[in-house]
């Protein structure tokens, strides 16, 4: 077989793992190859050179999504220290747009896929809950760049968002009652009706060119 052939046969399979183009894992694999310094494999490091997530709040959840075991198909705990540029591909499927074309069972299917993602950046110790404290950090992380915005005040949101999120899981709670977290199936019940798309864009990868999730 020859190398052409290899590459084709490399990129056919690619396509069938993650769903997209030819042209939209060649331009994808030279991002790749702009992070990492043309090394095969990409490390948390290599992420720095993208200036735009710098300027991001929660950027340190976002790059420890692109090694998380859960969202790689590695595994249900831990992190990879470094990723290939197939695994690098997985991690990005997760941020493309949904094509308008697809039926009804496959958006559900790409939104349930996009909701897990953002479930696991805020399940930051991968006990399959995203407790009050864990809510709080992200709550606080997002509003950090704001002065207006004292810590306790962040806090208190975060609670109130918490309070809402039972509220809207398991309805009316005796005064006795604790609310251990929320659970995928509870954030799938929160997300309901909410636009994932405007969430889920990743500008800083020029992932605005890449279209449809199908």
């Amino acid at each position: 077989m020859g190398l052409s052939q290899s590459r084709s046969l490399v990129t056919r399979e690619l396509i069938e793992k993650t769903g997209f183009s030819a042209e939209q894992i060649e331009h994808l694999h030279k991002r790749f190859i702009y992070l990492t310094g043309d090394k095969p494999v990409l490390s948390k490091r290599d992420l720095e050179k993208v200036s735009d997530l710098e300027q991001n709040p929660i950027r340190d959840k976002i790059k420890n999504a692109f090694f998380d075991k859960r969202n790689l198909r590695t595994g249900s705990y831990g992190y990879e220290s470094e990723i290939n540029f197939e695994q690098f591909l997985i991690i990005m499927s997760n941020f493309r747009p949904m094509a308008g074309h697809i039926d009804e069972e496959n958006i559900s299917l790409c939104r349930k896929d996009k909701l897990r993602f953002l479930f696991n950046m805020y399940d930051a110790d991968n006990d399959s809950k995203i407790t009050l404290d864990e809510y709080r950090n992200v709550v606080e992380e997002l509003l950090s760049g704001n002065p207006h915005i004292e810590k306790e005040t962040a806090r208190s949101i975060a609670d109130g968002a918490m309070m809402e999120a039972a509220s809207i899981c398991v309805g009316q709670m005796e005064p006795d009652q604790i609310y251990e977290g929320i659970t995928f199936k509870d954030f799938l019940k929160i997300w309901e009706g909410i636009d994932i798309e405007t969430k889920m864009l990743v500008r800083f990868l020029n992932m605005d060119t890449i279209p449809s999730c199908h």
